[in-house]
């Protein structure tokens, strides 16, 4: 035990130069120390329950094994083990806060504090009132007045997803149930969110509708947690006639979000109340996602949402140049419309670049000079595309390792020194989040931020590895 004590002291230094101050006070300080097992190089550390244990393994086991490893120079895995009684925290600030002022809230409602990711900063809802049992429920509503069904150009890329949502929208709670929507950024899966619960309201006065991102609900359940009117935040969710959550991948990794998600979601499908969902992959693709919330994702009717072909993108241009006082030639807009493929939001782009540059200069615009406007969005939409793959593979060939090494529990420097390069390239290249980087190489999203630090602090003191990053990057971008 007093080895054991001894090495966690030790590590506990290390551990306040890994992490920030807040996340050391409200992870750290209550591990407790049980054994150092030295017959299979494990250290067992103690906490309060299993899904803490199983939360800070998740989380940061990467980063405690890597502060073990710096105060004694030898590879350790770590336990965490549920079952340790509070009375073992021994710092004055964990105690108050885990036996100071008890509220209504459950066991189970403390514990997803405890594991919570570290408290957004507030952020207040379009709709945010303590309580929605009267009044106008959709006074505040985020509408968009260009985001209806009339508005979205329907072709063979989106026409299950349009008929879809029209369905729900016609009738909520009764055609697919929850209804998913998923595809890549920008194809048009809010439009169509918000195209349903407007229609819902123009429908039904007197529906409650809400429209959040999954970010927004996160951010209000930490919010309810932290102000203590819990109570107030489910009954405002669990009794909407209509819930629209986008962007459901950034529910990865959020323990205690998922868990009150996941009753929220029980409440209103009970009811026959209707869910609509959008992610930019299937449920099954979010890593950190539960599988019971996966389940509850797959009972009603998942539609992707592909990029549009050619004959959608002409169309979509065509619906928003009509809009406008300035028109451009059809060749113009066949150049654009076959250049630029990857996205609704690059096609507008480009026309309002060319439409401003008609209005500023009152020049003709011909198709020459649109190639020329629009040169640096014809070279990206030509760019191949990064993923984390295609960066470990050239990050091993780079420094003459295999990939599975990489991906692999070694650590001595030949391999862990890539390793963390790799983890650097995929979160400044790629839009994937860090849970994701990190199930990629089998560690946590923790692992991945201490590797981008100290890859950034190993370059601005080591020429040969700036050097080396610099011509990995250049490599993987051209």
């Amino acid at each position: 035990m007093q080895q054991a004590q001894n090495l966690w002291n030790a590590a506990l230094v290390k551990l306040r130069e890994l992490v920030d101050a807040d996340s050391f006070e409200r992870y750290f300080a209550e591990i407790v120390p049980v054994t150092l097992d030295e017959s299979r190089d494990t250290l067992i550390l103690g906490v309060t329950s299993d899904l803490i244990a199983f939360w800070l393994s998740d989380n940061y086991g990467g980063v405690v094994e890597e502060a073990l490893r710096e105060v004694c120079d030898d590879s350790l895995e770590v336990v965490f083990e549920s079952g340790h009684q509070l009375a073992s925290l021994t710092t004055p600030a964990v105690r108050k806060r885990v036996e100071g002022d008890k509220d209504e809230t459950s066991t189970a409602t403390a514990t997803a504090v405890a594991v919570e990711e570290r408290p957004r900063p507030r952020v207040r809802s379009r709709e945010s009132h303590d309580d929605h049992d009267g009044g106008d429920y959709n006074s505040n509503f985020p509408y968009r007045g260009d985001f209806s069904f009339d508005n979205f150009v329907v072709g063979n890329c989106n026409k299950i997803c349009f008929a879809a949502a029209q369905a729900v929208s016609e009738k909520p709670g009764r055609a697919y149930n929850p209804l998913l929507i998923f595809g890549g950024v920008a194809l048009g899966k809010t439009h169509l969110l918000q195209a349903i619960a407007t229609n819902v309201i123009a429908r039904k006065k007197r529906a409650k509708v809400q429209y959040v991102t999954s970010e927004e609900f996160v951010n209000q359940y930490v919010e309810a947690l932290q102000s203590k009117k819990l109570g107030s935040f489910r009954r405002r969710f669990r009794s909407l006639d209509l819930l629209l959550i986008d962007d459901i991948q950034f529910f990865e990794g959020k323990v205690g979000s998922q868990e009150e998600f996941f009753h929220t979601f029980n409440a209103l499908h009970n009811s026959h109340k209707q869910i609509v969902l959008a992610s930019d992959r299937t449920p099954q693709q979010i890593a950190g996602l539960e599988q019971r919330l996966v389940s509850r994702f797959e009972w009603g009717l998942s539609a992707e949402m592909l990029p549009p072909d050619f004959e959608t993108r002409l169309a979509i241009l065509r619906n928003k140049q009509e809009k406008q006082q300035i028109k451009l030639s059809d060749e113009v807009m066949t150049l654009i419309a076959n250049r630029i493929h990857s996205n609704i939001r690059n096609l507008e782009s480009a026309l309002t670049r060319l439409v401003m540059n008609i209005s500023a200069f009152s020049d003709n615009m011909t198709v020459e000079r649109a190639e020329m406007l629009l040169k640096d969005k014809f070279e990206q939409e030509r760019k191949p595309t990064i993923n984390i793959e295609l960066i470990q593979r050239q990050v091993a060939d780079h420094f003459d390792i295999s990939r599975s090494d990489m991906m692999s529990k070694k650590r001595p420097r030949k391999i862990a020194l890539p390793r963390m390069v790799a983890m650097y390239l995929s979160r400044k290249l790629t839009s994937d989040s860090l849970p994701a980087i990190g199930d990629a190489f089998n560690r946590n999203h923790a692992t991945v931020i201490h590797a981008v630090d100290k890859v950034e602090q190993l370059m601005s003191a080591d020429d040969s590895l700036r050097n080396s990053v610099s011509i990995l990057k250049r490599d993987l971008e051209s």
